[in-house]
């Protein structure tokens, strides 16, 4: 299980009143491009929502998660964001290390320790799955997800990632904060570990983890 800390933000209760955003719906998926089909998701799968609120684990099917899609659910009311990224955005992502503040997750209330163990960069378990705290370290707001490869009136070299909105905050699609934007730190990696190859349990470390 994992341990909780006063000040690990990755376990602290949050204030819910700035994630009002999500509590409308308990799932929401974002697709690269019109037409891609939503994935679907099992509400049913899911504890009470008080149970969310204190902690409980939250289970997530992904095998329809194509490429370039996101399946948002809610663990201890934040979103989380599980996106499927792409060859050419894990090919992407090294190229963007001298743009951004902490290139190798080398904070370590951002992630647990065993996702960096698989890849400081990929900051995931599985290098073609991302699983994200959708809250921006600035003031929490949720960014929106530019998963393209292409040019963007905030950044013309934009290589995929997300963007804050509100304050201009940039991540890429491992969740690495940019140089130069309010946001501090990367996005949160929860705990989390998969059950089997295509279901994940949010808000539980693996068996033996540190």
């Amino acid at each position: 299980m994992a341990n909780q800390g006063v000040n690990d933000p990755i376990h602290e209760p949050v204030n819910t009143g700035r994630r009002r955003f999500l509590t409308a719906t308990t799932a929401v998926v974002g697709a690269v491009g019109a037409g891609v089909a939503a994935v679907p998701f099992i509400k049913s799968w899911n504890p009470s929502a008080r149970a969310k609120l204190a902690g409980a684990p939250v289970t997530a099917d992904i095998t329809a998660l194509q490429e370039g899609e996101r399946l948002v659910l809610e663990w201890r009311g934040q979103p989380i964001w599980i996106v499927k990224r792409s060859k050419a955005i894990l090919e992407a992502l090294p190229t963007l290390d001298s743009h951004l503040r902490d290139p190798m997750s080398e904070n370590p209330e951002q992630q647990p320790a065993y996702v960096l163990e698989q890849d400081p960069e990929l900051r995931s378990i599985k290098p073609e799955v991302s699983v994200l705290v959708g809250l921006c370290t600035h003031l929490g707001c949720s960014p929106e997800m530019k998963a393209e490869i292409r040019p963007e009136p905030f950044d013309p070299e934009w290589k995929g990632g997300y963007f804050c909105p509100c304050h201009k905050s940039r991540f890429d699609m491992a969740g690495r904060v940019f140089e130069g934007v309010p946001a501090p730190t990367n996005l949160v990696v929860p705990p989390h570990y998969y059950e089997n190859d295509t279901t994940i349990v949010i808000g539980v470390d693996p068996q033996g983890a540190a």
